[in-house]
C-alpha cells in the first residue's frame, strides 16, 4: 500500500472529527508560534515545524495511537517483529512558501539502499487544516514506492492530496512526495506521525522528547509505541537483560530475549 484514505463509508472524507485537529492545534499552538522558520529550502523559509507531541499535546496522544492507522501500519510493516514511533510533528506551511523538493522519507535513514519492495515505514499526515492545491497540499507521486531510488523528480510529476480537516493520508516511507507551494493568504497546517520497523532508529528521540517522569504516566501501550519495547532479538534491553518498560516502572528483571517475548500491537 503506498496510500490511502481512512474514512467513515457513510460520512464525509475523513477519518476524525475536525474539533479534534483544533484540539491538537489550540495545545500545540504556544510550541509553534516559538520556533523559527527553516534554515533552508529543503525544511521551508515560510514553514514551522514543532515536535514533542506525546510531551505538548494531550489529544495528539490518541492521535499516535489512532486504532484504524495501527491496524494500517500492522498491515504495511507486516513481516516485522516489531515497530514503533518514528516522529511526531506539526507542520505550518506559510503563505508565499515555494514547493519542497520531491523526496523520500526512508532517506533519512543515511540513503540507505533498502531491496524494493521491502517497507521499512508506514506514515501519516493529518490535515489540521483543509489541504487544498492552492494553499500547499502534500504533493505526491502515485505508484512511486515501485519506482527505483535517488530520482530527480519535480513538481510536475505529482498530484497535489487535497484533503478536508480531519482527513489523513498515508503513505510509506519510500513514496516520493514534497510539502506544496502555498499560493494563498493562509497559513496550511498538517500533522506528520510516522512509524518504522523497531530495529531502525527514531528520526525523533522519544526518550528525550517524553520526560521519564512524564511517560511513567503514560498507558503501557502507547509507551511500547514509543519504544518501550525491544526492537527485536536482545534489541533495546536494559542492564541485566530487563524489558525497557520494566526499567521505566522500576519492576523486577525479565531475563527473556526470544522472539516470542516480543508482543505485536493489534
Amino acid at each position: 500500500m503506498a496510500i490511502e484514505h481512512l474514512s467513515p463509508s457513510d460520512g464525509p472524507e475523513r477519518a476524525v472529527e475536525p474539533e479534534l485537529m483544533d484540539r491538537v492545534r489550540a495545545e500545540m499552538e504556544p510550541y509553534l508560534s516559538a520556533v523559527s522558520a527553516g534554515p533552508d529550502d529543503f525544511t521551508g523559509h515560510a514553514t514551522r515545524r514543532a515536535g514533542g507531541l506525546l510531551a505538548r499535546s494531550e489529544t495528539a496522544r490518541d492521535v499516535v495511537a489512532n486504532p484504524l492507522v495501527l491496524g494500517t501500519v500492522e498491515r504495511v510493516l507486516h513481516d516485522a517483529k516489531n515497530y514503533h514511533l518514528h516522529l511526531t510533528q506539526v507542520i505550518a506551511i506559510g503563505p508565499g512558501e515555494s514547493a519542497q523538493a520531491i523526496h523520500r522519507d526512508q532517506w533519512a535513514f543515511d540513503f540507505f539502499p533498502f531491496p524494493s519492495g521491502f517497507e521499512v515505514q508506514c506514515n501519516t499526515l493529518w490535515a489540521m487544516t483543509d489541504f487544498t492545491e492552492e494553499n500547499g497540499a502534500t504533493r505526491v507521486v502515485p505508484g512511486s514506492h515501485k519506482l527505483a531510488d535517488r530520482l530527480r523528480l519535480d513538481e510536475s510529476d505529482t498530484e497535489p492530496a487535497e484533503m478536508e480537516k480531519g482527513s489523513v493520508l498515508l503513505y510509506t516511507g519510500a513514496l516520493y512526495h514534497g510539502g506544496g507551494a502555498n499560493r494563498s493568504d493562509a497559513v496550511r497546517q498538517g500533522l506528520n506521525i510516522t512509524y518504522a520497523r523497531a530495529w531502525l532508529r527514531q528520526e525523533e528521540n522519544q526518550y528525550l522528547s517524553v520526560p521519564a517522569d512524564l511517560a511513567r504516566t503514560l498507558p503501557d501501550p502507547l509507551l511500547r509505541l514509543m519504544g518501550y519495547a525491544r526492537g527485536a532479538y536482545a534489541l533495546g534491553y536494559v542492564d541485566d537483560l530487563r524489558d525497557p518498560l520494566a526499567a521505566l516502572r522500576g519492576t523486577s528483571a525479565d531475563s527473556g530475549l526470544g522472539f516470542g517475548t516480543l508482543e505485536r500491537r493489534s
